[in-house]
């Protein structure tokens, strides 16, 4: 797979966590408990500017999926994922950074649109 590109629709954000699969994988499922690898892009939904990409790193992003080591639509969003899978996950404020934003890069009430690519659960 090859980065991908983010758009923003042209709507008002969701209130809920949106979670749509742009390529269904085929591998073993991502599971709560289980170490996860992923590839990812996230873009704020206000500007559609990029504020992180592993893709740039030139390095994937590994976290323990259910575990809270990430914010809770990523949690949510990457369960059930296969490998092979591209999943864009649009996460509302209350699921992501909330009112305090992140890092200076994610404004306050932001609301998150990341592409992520599940390549390895285990």
């Amino acid at each position: 797979m090859t980065k991908p590109e983010v758009t923003i629709p042209d709507s008002a954000p969701p209130a809920d966590l949106l979670i749509e699969d742009l390529v269904v994988g085929d591998g073993p499922e991502a599971v709560s408990g289980q170490p996860v690898e992923v590839h990812y892009v996230g873009v704020s939904w206000s500007t559609g500017q990029q504020f992180d990409a592993s893709w740039d790193r030139g390095d994937t992003f590994g976290f323990r999926l259910g575990a809270g080591q990430v914010i809770t639509g990523w949690d949510e969003g990457v369960a059930g994922m296969k490998i092979g899978g591209r999943r864009r996950l649009t996460i509302p404020p209350h699921m992501g950074y909330g009112a305090a934003g992140a890092g200076g890069v994610i404004g306050p009430n932001e609301t998150l649109v990341f592409v992520v690519d599940l390549l390895g659960v285990g």
